[in-house]
Order: C-alpha cells, then structure tokens, then sequence
C-alpha cells in the first residue's frame, strides 16, 4: 500500500477512481500506467526481493548498533566545516549536528560556505587551512576539486574527515580523508529504486534526476539506473541532469518539459537529493498535478526537514531515504576525537531507512536512536 494515503473523501475518490493498490507490497506505492493496475508482476523475482527488502528498511524500531566505546574527549580542539553549498539541506543539516556535538564534547566550529562553485569551495578550504584548525571536514564535495587545498592541510598536518566526499564509507588514503562518513551509496540507491518496483507490482514510468557534477551522486544516480533495470516492467523515461546550485532555477522548466512529453507514462521520480522535489513543486501544481501522485516521487537522500514535511503533508513527495544527518555530524565530531587521541576510525555505518507519512509520525528527520546519549557516555560528557 502506498505510504501516504490518507482517509481524506478527496483522497478516497482520487483513490478509487485511479488507483488499485497492490495488497501487501509494503510501502513502495500504488499500481501506475494512469491509475491503472497491470494485469501482472512486471518483475515476479525482482519484485518479491524489492518487496521483503522495503519492509525491513522501513522498520522505525531498530536500536542504535554504532560504537558503544572509544576514547575520552580531547579537550580544546576546533574543527572548520568546509560545505559544498548550504543551501543543500544535507550539508546544512550534517553542519548543524556537528554544531549540536561539539557542543556536548566542549568543542568550536566554524562552518565556511563554499557556495556551489568549484572557485567558492577552493577558496572556502584555503581559507580553512590558513586558521589552523584542529580538524577540517570535507562536506559532501570531491578533495579531488581541491587538490591543492587538500595537500596543503596535509602538509601542516591538519587531519580531514570526509561527509559524502567519496563514494565509500571509512578511511580514504587517496583521497587524503582520515575516514569518510556516509551510509552506504549502494545500500540507498538499491532501496530506492526497490521502493519504486515494490510498489507497483513492476511496472512503472520513472524520471530519474541528478547531479553529474558530484562523483558521489553520479555514482548513486548510476546505481538507481542498475537497480530499476532489474526489472523489465520498470522504464527510465529520462535521466534529468541538473547540478544542485541550479536546481531552483533549472527543475520547474524541466518538469514541466517532462510532463508534456510523457504525460501518464510518468508514474515515479527517484532524485538523488530530495531537494529537487521542493523545486518541481510549482510545475506540478501548474499542471494540475495532485500533491499526493501520480508521480510518485522518492528521494534517495538525504532527509533534511523540508523533505519530511511535504511527505506528511502530500505535496509532491511521497517517501525519502534519509541520511541520518544529525547523528552523522556527531559521528564526525567522535571520529575527529578517536583521531586525536590515536585512535582508529570506529568504521560504523548507519542502516539503510525508508521514511514516509505512515512511519516518520509526523517526525523532521531521522537518526538510530540513541546515538547521543552513546557518544556522550563514550566522551565521558
């Protein structure tokens, strides 16, 4: 059943007259093809693990399984957050839990915007490394862009912690990180793109957007491509590249372009960032589009609060694959600490997790549960 059906009588008759849900698919959404339930399983394999694969990720009752030990706070130290753009809700959000840990271990930050472009992060990390700081986190672009910066912090050795910066979790000897903290690209690209075949017995229309610029979101939006093409029911309608610092500008004039062009035929959105949903939303509803689908349309990262609130309230965005970002910027702030005082990364990864209407309960984010209270009593704060 899908996510984010609600007993409104507009819903109801919405309902009713377009769609048939599929029983006991999980949360992946409703049948597709203008509201019309196929006939068959576009995918009977694939879509029998797509199913048991959304409800584990959806389950809201997991217990925290990262770190439980590791060293005492180091006291005095100041980390720089170096971010790709905050206006990308996840390296907003990354920044502010970062914020909240340093202030649990007795730490300062200082958060430097790199504004999108390749000449504002260059410069945003030279200006990093000419403070000195105790720590400087790369937050969610390549150190490849900023190769010379990146030797420099090396070189008065000023250790780097990654956020989204490479495309695997844990320590980066090439790219110069200490460790890198993300969940597992593979991990959310495969579930999104389940949470598509699960609901829709197989057979869907699906426009997927991204941003080439980002190696990392290049390699997800590649995996979402891999993972729906298990499934022969499923069609890639278009692959919308649109870099993040555009997206505003850029996503109303492609939505709309789309859906003169594939009209009904586009059933589901998956977009690397949930942010572009947030800027599709005026296209949509100038095409008359209803707020709760069709399309469907899922974010593969990173779950900031915006991406919440259109879910609960029905308005273009039906389910999120959230970065757990407040406790990832406490993971940052431990792994800096297990850093300082010689110790190795922790090498935690947080679970991969389908949020929606039905099981966020009217939440803005989502962490693993106990998580601060964890790393308070490893800090000893």
């Amino acid at each position: 059943m899908h996510p984010n059906r609600k007993s409104s009588a507009k819903a109801a008759a919405l309902l009713a007259a377009a769609v048939v849900l599929v029983a006991g698919c999980g949360s992946g959404g409703p049948a597709t093809d203008a509201g019309v339930a196929p006939t068959k399983d576009g995918c009977p394999a694939s879509l029998a693990r797509a199913r048991a694969a959304v409800r584990q990720a959806e389950n809201s009752d997991a217990v925290w399984n990262g770190p439980t030990e590791g060293p005492a706070a180091v006291a005095g130290k100041t980390i720089v957050y170096v971010a790709q753009t905050m206006t990308n809700p996840g390296v907003a959000g990354v920044a502010k839990g970062l914020q909240d840990a340093a202030r649990a271990i007795g730490w300062k930050v200082r958060v430097i915007d790199g504004e999108g472009t390749p000449a504002g992060i260059q410069a945003a990390l030279g200006q990093a490394v000419t403070l000195k700081p105790s720590g400087i986190v790369i937050g969610g672009f390549d150190p490849e862009l900023t190769s010379q910066q990146v030797a420099r912090a090396r070189a008065a050795g000023i250790p780097l912690v990654g956020w989204h910066a490479v495309g695997t979790p844990g320590p980066s000897e090439e790219a110069g990180l200490l460790t890198n903290v993300t969940t597992k690209v593979e991990d959310v690209a495969r579930i999104s793109a389940d949470w598509v075949i699960a609901g829709t017995r197989g057979n869907a229309g699906v426009v997927l957007f991204t941003d080439d610029s980002i190696p990392f979101a290049r390699n997800k939006s590649e995996l979402i491509k891999k993972e729906l093409a298990t499934c022969a029911g499923v069609e890639l309608l278009s692959y919308e590249n649109i870099p993040i610092p555009d997206a505003s500008t850029r996503t109303p004039q492609e939505v709309s372009s789309l859906l003169s062009r594939f009209r009904d035929r586009w059933t589901h959105s998956v977009a690397i960032n949930d942010l572009y949903f947030d800027d599709a939303a005026p296209a949509f509803r100038a095409a008359g589009r209803p707020g709760s689908g069709p399309p469907f349309n899922i974010g593969a990262g990173d779950g900031d609060p915006s991406a919440f609130q259109r879910i609960d309230s029905e308005q273009f965005q039906a389910a999120t694959v959230p970065e757990p970002l407040s406790q990832q910027g406490w993971q940052i702030v431990d792994e800096f600490n297990r850093a300082f005082a010689g110790r190795p990364p922790s090498g935690y990864v947080a679970p991969v997790h389908i949020s929606t209407a039905a099981n966020s309960r009217g939440a803005t984010s989502w962490d693993p549960p106990g998580y601060r209270e964890a790393y308070r009593k490893i800090w000893g704060k």
